[in-house]
């Protein structure tokens, strides 16, 4: 926990965490507000489903795009130009009476329009700290994210049946907003720029690390994807037990990233933790009871933040300081698309069995995500005693004189 402390008193790290988490707490509220509020207004997990796939997709390709934007408009112009169009869209669905294809198309902008937080400041980090400091970093980060999926599904499940699921979905908005504005005015925004990448857009996803990261972040948030909402539809809109039982799957995230972030990074490490969200995944879907729920997703949590704390490693070490942004934004993209197919498939197999169709799939997903950096560990680099910066961008010097 030294290393942790230590972290926070490096000059504005404290800050910048605080700020882009508070600009990202909608990433943890609108899967469940739109689930909420899209079942409610049509009656269908289906069609849920479908509208958050929308979103996701939207997400998925604006990610590498808006995070290549910002080495060429720079970080402050895209975020809040996304930040305005993203947050209209939002609001036109809580506010309007919208077919649903026009339910989908608006949330298609919204995703489009979904300002690249996360990259910015992926890219940021590497240059507030020294090279040790940079993989606890990367974790302190992982695991401090947590709670955006702690109390956003509890405030998001609070909100939507107590008051409505229209102030659920709008008070998203309210934190995206608000904290964006704070991440946009954050110094450090100032202080680095990203450079103009000189090579063609995806080509980054030819670095292995960064294409393992990519497919492994798929799998890892399809599952997560799945399993909120199998518990959503386990517990249903009468209560607050959907909302604890995900909060307690986020601690246990919390969790495993504090006690797992100071262990160095070897060639195996991204499979190890990814067995530990198969195991707990596997488990939960033996039984629907609350505490049988509580305690095998708090199992799975705990190996949720360290493999994304690998991930963002692995990457930093593979790509070129011009070329982090955008490589990012390709591991946010396969997140996103995980979302997209975790809800889509666990929305319609509800409908189809019942919720224990979304944790079967769950655990499906959580396999293969296990699966695939075993298979794929000749391509996991070995961070053992490495520095995880990015590779310096080098370019001729011109010399006077």
């Amino acid at each position: 926990m030294s290393s942790y402390t230590s972290l926070l008193k490096t000059r504005g790290v404290a800050r910048i965490i605080a700020a882009q988490l508070t600009a990202r707490f909608p990433f943890g509220m609108l899967s469940l507000a739109f689930l909420l509020h899209i079942e409610h207004t049509y009656d269908s997990y289906g069609v849920a489903g479908l509208v958050l796939a929308a979103l996701s997709i939207g997400q998925a390709i604006a990610g590498p795009l808006t995070s290549r934007l910002m080495g060429v408009w720079g970080m402050r112009r895209v975020i809040l130009l996304t930040m305005i169009i993203c947050s209209f869209a939002i609001s036109a669905i809580a506010l309007l009476p919208l077919p649903i294809p026009a339910a989908m198309s608006v949330a298609f902008v919204a995703g489009l329009t979904m300002p690249p937080i996360q990259p910015a400041v992926r890219t940021i980090y590497p240059k507030m700290v020294n090279s040790k400091q940079l993989t606890p970093l990367f974790s302190l980060d992982a695991s401090a994210q947590e709670i955006i999926w702690v109390l956003g599904p509890v405030i998001t499940t609070f909100v939507s049946i107590q008051i409505g699921t229209v102030w659920g979905i709008l008070l998203a908005v309210a934190f995206l907003v608000g904290g964006g504005i704070w991440f946009l005015t954050s110094p450090e925004l100032g202080r680095v720029r990203i450079p103009r990448s000189k090579r063609k857009l995806g080509a980054v996803l030819k670095k292995p690390p960064v294409l393992l990261a990519t497919i492994v972040g798929f799998l890892l948030v399809a599952t997560c994807a799945a399993i909120e909402a199998g518990v959503v539809a386990t517990f249903g809109e009468g209560g607050a037990q959907a909302g604890i039982v995900l909060a307690i799957f986020a601690i246990g995230s919390l969790v495993g990233g504090l006690s797992l972030g100071h262990k160095p990074i070897g060639p195996w490490a991204l499979a190890r933790r990814m067995a530990i969200v198969f195991v707990g995944t596997a488990v939960a879907a033996a039984s629907l009871n609350i505490w049988w729920l509580a305690i095998t997703l708090f199992i799975a949590g705990i190996g949720i933040a360290p493999a994304l704390a690998v991930m963002f490693a692995i990457v930093s070490v593979s790509v070129r300081f011009s070329d982090t942004a955008e490589a990012y934004g390709w591991v946010g993209t396969g997140q996103l698309i995980g979302a997209a197919v975790g809800s889509a498939l666990a929305g319609f197999l509800i409908d189809g069995v019942g919720a224990i169709g979304a944790f079967v799939v769950a655990a499906a997903l959580a396999l293969l995500g296990f699966l695939v950096p075993l298979l794929g560990k000749r391509f996991h680099p070995d961070l053992r005693g490495r520095d995880a910066s990015p590779i310096p961008d080098t370019e001729p010097v011109q010399l006077t004189g």
